[in-house]
């Protein structure tokens, strides 16, 4: 006898579907217009970028505008500087956010109500509000220690985890207490120590929120050109990538060209970072959805 397998339907969208799709990509699209836009333009030959009706194409794409702005005098040395300032605000802003999310929800000590909103009210201040008040201190701080004063990589690397820390520990917060507490008391009947589960137990289950943090810090320090303008005033071997692109801006004539080169090598680690965490952070939205 022969098998009989049943005949494949095929899927019809819902309308709503199909439009909320539609609607998405026409989103998409106009977000990733200025990225390609960018990087379009830092292909295109000089007289393509100044026409008067320029194209969305090029068809003598060219490299000077890259090589005008890696043969630029300090290139290396603000990537350099960037790089250390996005990394250590990045490693010090899980170790802290960790620390501060286990003790806000696994201990109960007084005053834990009042610092929970303090670090919610702190994520509502404005930026822009506190930049001279930061500056004033920064170089206070200089008088006590030089290293994190202004002029010095110190005081951005402050700066930047002032501001990641608020929103780092309410959202890790959130994946701590979702770890029960039975767990805990189960290792230790096992016999492991708090420090133990904390550390082998605890900041695995969590690690996903950890992945969205550092993205969002390191994509806040990475692209900072508000501190680094006010912070890094006249010692140029401490000026990051956003203050090198700078340079190309000129009153009379810019370098579009070379702007859009820098901006597009500025814009690679960020994609490289992305995509090496970006498992971990389509997991942390997988959860937050089925939540």
């Amino acid at each position: 006898m022969g098998v009989t397998t049943a005949p494949k339907t095929r899927r019809v969208k819902r309308p709503g579907r199909l439009i909320a799709e539609i609607i998405c990509v026409v989103i998409a699209g106009m977000v990733a217009f200025p990225v390609y836009w960018m990087v379009l333009s830092a292909f295109k030959p000089t007289g393509q970028i100044q026409a008067e009706n320029p194209r969305p194409w090029t068809l003598t794409p060219t490299l000077e505008h890259f090589e005008r702005v890696l043969s630029g005098e300090g290139f290396a040395m603000f990537f350099l500087n960037s790089v250390i300032v996005a990394v250590v605000v990045v490693a010090l802003s899980l170790l802290l956010s960790f620390l501060s999310a286990v003790a806000l929800t696994r201990f109960n000590f007084k005053g834990r109500t009042v610092l929970l909103v303090m670090v919610l009210v702190a994520q509502m201040v404005p930026v822009e509000a506190l930049t001279i008040p930061l500056f004033f201190l920064m170089r206070s701080v200089g008088d006590v220690a030089p290293a994190f004063g202004t002029n010095h990589l110190g005081s951005l690397i402050l700066v930047h985890l002032a501001f990641s820390l608020p929103f780092a520990i309410w959202m890790l917060r959130g994946f701590v207490a979702a770890v029960p507490q039975e767990l805990e008391e189960a290792s230790k009947i096992d016999g492991a120590s708090r420090m133990r589960f904390t550390w082998q137990i605890l900041f695995p289950l969590v690690a996903p929120g950890l992945v969205a943090i550092s993205v969002l810090a390191f994509i806040h320090a990475w692209n900072d050109f508000l501190f680094a303008k006010t912070f890094i005033i006249s010692n140029t071997e401490n000026q990051t990538l956003p203050l090198a692109i700078l340079v190309f801006f000129k009153p009379e004539d810019t370098d579009w060209g070379a702007v859009m080169a820098g901006s597009t090598l500025m814009t690679i680690p960020v994609l490289v970072f992305f995509i090496l965490v970006q498992r971990r952070l389509v997991s942390v939205m997988g959860g937050a959805v089925k939540g």
